[in-house]
């Protein structure tokens, strides 16, 4: 093919920037699992930055703004599973919310290529902007409205080990800032290739080139280098019980339940184990009320002399007035119930409704949900021989969460979690590669005791030492090395992430500075 003719081809393509704008939605959530494509996020932004060549900026945002929709509309699909079987909420409420979010989250898409293009009418480059506003957003989502850091460019990563060790030093939004930078280069090089009077791109991608090395040279280096902490390793066993969640709290099966996680412990410690997990509500009843079935969990820990670590409800008085928490609580090989942890961050129209006290009627358009009040201490539980960040759930995708347990001493972090609730989709994927993360950013092995999947082993390289299949009685067993409590992201935090947002906001100001100079100019 004539060199002409190929770049005709290229100009007839680039005409159709809302499909090209779709068309990288589409790459980012094949990014994702269970499609797991992971190489597509170096790649799925170029449509999108085609589609931006030559915009105003309201047409900018747009585009951003398709994108972002398309890739979460692909990626949360499974709301309404949630929503509709699970939280016996009709599909006029299901659908509405599930778009909210999708647009809620593409909202930030928008907002960072609308900031790039601004940038460029300010002769500020694109390949500086974009990767800077696509990480400060990304962080401001992950604490707006509560927070929701789900499906970050970063964590379709999590397998990749030698990449995603630098996260001990900026958190996920390292790998994300290195996935845009990429998609940039490479569409620059795309562009000078198809005779769009467009230079290569020769001094960003020696800088691209000095990254990925310095990347690669820092995960290589961290994956063979020796273990710092010096305590003994711990036995740990992962009991994944597999209960239907339509019977879970039905008074009838709770003799059953019990009957199988006690079954599958017992298998568990044959061959001796310090530690026990079961999953979050693993006990479906009040652990502080219910003395017989509290006491088959204290016979069990003196049966195999371990600790039991396990999920319960739990409520407590506050002012007066009884609150209910998702809990966790220990118990001893001795059969002495030990500390108590509660869940800090709560789903919003999961565990509580937001706003209801401002606005009343809400509670009224979502009957059914639950009420729970939130945790208040970071308190790392005793378990032995070291001590447990305990991330109950949906805490398992705040990474400052983590960190807040590791500075306060944990030494394994603990994610107990009930997934059934998300049915047979690729939501259980997707949650459980975001808690790889907190492994690597803490240097803190996290084991992870799923009701029906993923059940998991992480070591603190975040390396998958043992995981489970989905919806299926399984154990997990294995050792862990406690962590050392030693990494730069527990010392200074999403301080990399502050630093972008605090560029991008020089950024902004640089460009209005700009445009205002030129039209002083023209005037």
């Amino acid at each position: 093919m004539k060199p002409s003719s190929l770049r005709t081809q290229l100009a007839a393509v680039l005409d159709r920037p809302g499909l090209f704008a779709i068309a990288s939605g589409v790459l980012i959530a094949l990014s994702f699992p269970t499609a797991g494509f992971s190489f597509l996020a170096w790649i799925a932004l170029i449509p999108l930055l085609i589609s931006l060549e030559g915009t105003t900026l309201r047409q900018a945002f747009r585009l951003g703004f398709t994108c972002g929709l398309a890739a979460y509309i692909l990626i949360l699909y499974w709301i309404n599973i949630v929503v509709t079987h699970f939280g016996h909420l009709p599909w006029a409420v299901s659908i509405p919310l599930y778009l909210a979010l999708a647009a809620w989250l593409a909202l930030f898409y928008g907002l960072a290529t609308l900031i790039a293009r601004y940038g460029e009418q300010g002769r500020i480059k694109l390949v500086f902007t974009l990767p800077v506003a696509w990480v400060a957003l990304d962080f401001l989502r992950s604490f707006l409205l509560t927070g929701f850091p789900w499906a970050m460019l970063g964590h379709s990563q999590y397998r990749i080990l030698p990449l995603i060790q630098i996260a001990d030093l900026s958190g996920v939004y390292g790998i994300t800032l290195l996935i845009v930078l990429t998609n940039v280069v490479l569409y620059r090089v795309l562009r000078a290739v198809s005779g769009a009077n467009v230079p290569y791109p020769a001094k960003s991608a020696l800088l691209l080139l000095l990254l990925f090395t310095a990347t690669l040279f820092y995960g290589f280096n961290r994956l063979n280098g020796e273990e710092k902490s010096t305590a003994p390793p711990l036995r740990v066993a992962l009991i994944q019980g597999n209960i239907d969640q339509d019977v879970k709290w039905s008074p009838a099966f709770q003799g059953q339940t019990m009957d199988i996680y006690e079954r599958l412990t017992r298998e568990a410690a044959h061959g001796g184990v310090d530690l026990v997990v079961w999953p979050e509500s693993a006990a479906p009843f009040f652990f502080q009320d219910e003395f017989r079935q509290a006491e088959r969990i204290r016979s069990l820990a003196r049966e195999i002399n371990a600790y039991v670590l396990f999920g319960s409800p739990a409520h407590e008085l506050r002012n007066g007035t009884r609150t209910f928490l998702n809990s966790a609580f220990v118990v001893a090989p001795n059969g002495e119930t030990g500390a108590r942890g509660d869940k800090m961050h709560l789903v919003p129209f999961g565990e509580y409704v937001p706003l209801k006290r401002l606005l009343p009627f809400v509670s009224k358009l979502v009957v059914g949900i639950g009420d729970f009040s939130p945790g208040e201490h970071a308190a790392p539980l005793d378990v032995g021989r070291t001590r447990a960040g305990l991330l109950v759930c949906y805490e398992g995708i705040f990474p400052e969460l983590a960190r807040e347990y590791v500075n306060n001493g944990a030494r394994i972090l603990v994610n107990i979690t009930n997934d059934a609730w998300y049915g047979r989709s690729s939501a259980p994927y997707q949650h459980f590669s975001i808690a790889v993360f907190r492994a690597v950013e803490t240097r803190t092995p996290l084991i992870r005791a799923a009701n029906t999947g993923i059940s998991a082993i992480i070591d603190q390289n975040g390396h998958i030492r043992a995981m489970s299949t989905i919806f299926q009685e399984e154990v997990c067993t294995g050792e862990i090395q406690p962590g050392s409590g030693d990494s730069l992201y527990l010392k200074i935090g999403d301080a990399p992430a502050w630093f972008c947002a605090m560029l991008t906001l020089g950024v902004v100001l640089l460009a209005r500075f700009r445009r205002e100079k030129r039209l002083e100019r023209k005037d």
